[in-house]
């Protein structure tokens, strides 16, 4: 295993071969796997290689696919696939070891540069001072430091490679438009920095939203929850809105893009799914639709969630349908700690008479905090009986 001066030397050398293999108009074809190599053979390569043959240098072309699989642990198929890529390519003179340098400096782990690499291998011929720091500063000056700036840019290392002026900081500026708050752009850039690269369909997509009335806020929530929708092709989100409208949202109403948002995420068949089992229940095509459109997250449980939820309300609350289809946000509840123990405690205080509680779907829409002090510590004499019921599995446990 090399250690840390082995492997910057190593960089270094790999550099130097490669760059006199461009300079020589020499194409690599790294087709063959030839064993690890030592920065001693590669070096000792590197003082043969003006005298070296047409056949010994196709031989020796294979070093690169080798370095990058034993140094940066890329996978076989991977190191010959970015082989390929770089072959014939000109890199100006910039060696490995100082964009190595570069990185270790400002904070990364060798995990983070060999996450680098193996998604944008040419960063390595980046050179520093003119490509790489000022990408880096315009990071640092939104707010990323230490950890969160190394992780951000392992995570979306196509931004080392995209236009500062052209693409990452007219992007930023768009982005903030959007979000006001710093804490906030934090937030959404380390969730969806795949978008900065893609300035112009970003930008253009906006407008298009906007022209729905898709506004402020509005885009803030797709950006947070639905990125990609963002980063589509303009036919592909009309599309999406079409459909919306033709479920029933309306282009002003502010649940358009929440229902924009499970539409983009879903697939036809799945969403058909979720209303033929809701429909199985009894529930008609247009009741299935309203608790979509009233709480369109509802498509995203799971199935057996679902199906769950439906037939405890329906059964053993004897919730009447239309009430179901009125507040379906309570089939997103859990079932073990918010449901049952809910109806534990109403049916405890109705078999009492301790007060008159409205409806149970009225008690399980309540936050903890309102209900634990209007339905259990209000009874002092009951406190321990009531607490019981609502938490009984737990205290059991």
């Amino acid at each position: 295993m090399l250690n840390k001066y082995s492997w910057m030397e190593e960089c270094n050398a790999y550099f130097m071969y490669y760059y006199s293999c461009t300079q020589h108009s020499l194409k690599l074809h790294p087709l063959l796997f030839y064993p690890p190599f030592s920065s001693n053979s590669l070096q000792s390569f590197l003082l043969s290689f003006s005298t070296a043959s047409s056949s010994t240098l196709k031989y020796q072309a294979t070093f690169l696919f080798d370095f990058l699989n034993s140094n940066f642990k890329l996978s076989k198929p991977q190191s010959i696939f970015i082989s390929k890529r770089l072959s014939g390519t000109t890199f100006p003179q910039n060696h490995p070891l100082s964009v190595i340098n570069f990185f270790k400096q400002i904070g990364f782990f060798q995990t983070h540069i060999q996450t680098i690499i193996r998604h944008r291998v040419r960063v390595l011929f980046s050179d520093v001072d003119k490509t790489l720091r000022p990408k880096v500063d315009l990071f640092q000056q939104l707010g990323f430091q230490g950890s969160d700036l190394s992780g951000f840019i392992s995570k979306y290392p196509t931004i080392l490679t995209a236009s500062l002026n052209k693409t990452l900081v007219p992007s930023v500026e768009a982005i903030k438009k959007i979000v006001r708050n710093e804490k906030d752009l934090i937030h959404v850039l380390c969730k969806c920095g795949w978008i900065l690269p893609k300035y112009q369909l970003f930008v253009s997509n906006i407008d298009l939203l906007e022209s729905c009335d898709i506004v402020g806020n509005q885009v803030l929530i797709l950006l947070k929850r639905q990125s990609k929708l963002l980063c589509l092709s303009q036919s592909a989100i009309r599309n999406y809105i079409l459909q919306d409208v033709e479920l029933g949202f309306h282009k002003n109403s502010r649940m358009l893009i929440h229902g924009l948002h499970m539409i983009s995420g879903l697939r036809k068949e799945t969403f058909k799914r979720k209303l033929d089992l809701i429909q199985s229940f009894g529930f008609s095509k247009d009741e299935s639709l309203q608790m979509f459109k009233k709480y369109p997250t509802l498509f995203r449980v799971s199935d057996k969630k679902l199906k769950v939820g439906i037939e405890f309300f329906l059964h053993t609350v004897m919730l009447p349908k239309s009430a179901l289809a009125n507040q379906p946000m309570i089939l997103m509840y859990s079932i073990e700690d918010r449901v049952f123990s809910g109806c534990r405690v109403f049916q405890l205080l109705k078999s009492q008479n301790l007060c008159k509680v409205p409806s149970f779907v009225y008690v399980l829409c309540l936050s903890e905090e309102m209900f634990l002090g209007k339905y259990i510590s209000k009874f002092k004499e009951n406190t321990e009986v009531l607490l019981i019921a609502y938490k009984g599995h737990h205290i059991a446990g």
